[in-house]
């Protein structure tokens, strides 16, 4: 259920209108953002192409020195991690899965961005200041 208020008439609607509503009200947009922050997870320095893993079949697509960007990590992430330059998610604390690979494998990593996925897009450049939690756009 929502509620609308207009001038001086309320409206309520359910169902799919509802949730249509909701999403207006609550669309942000992060395209015109340039800096995005978060917790160090494994300091370091990166610059590459952005690839965005929603699900594991966008692996295929991972290339040697890209910039791994997703929602979380699991580990069918790992091969793609082991090519990444630098790790970069919404998701996840200090002992996430990002958190604890990055780090093993030396790999600069920013954890709890919360937007990166919708912020960045494949194939934009970016550099990761993973000293100071810090991606930015190029």
């Amino acid at each position: 259920m929502f509620l609308c208020v207009y001038t001086t008439c309320y409206y309520i609607v359910g169902g799919k209108k509802a949730e249509t509503y909701f999403k207006l009200i609550n669309k942000k947009e992060h395209g015109n953002v340039m800096e995005i922050r978060g917790v160090i997870a494994s300091p370091g320095y990166a610059r590459g192409r952005v690839c965005i893993i929603k699900k594991t079949d966008d692996i295929k697509n991972f290339r040697t020195g890209d910039i791994l960007v997703a929602n979380q990590t699991t580990p069918e992430f790992l091969p793609a991690m082991r090519k990444s330059a630098a790790i970069v998610t919404e998701q996840g604390g200090i002992t996430s899965h990002a958190a604890i690979v990055s780090r093993e494998l030396k790999i600069p990593c920013i954890i709890g961005t919360k937007i990166a996925t919708k912020a960045l897009k494949d194939g934009m450049m970016v550099e990761v200041d993973a000293t100071n939690g810090v991606v930015r756009k190029i």
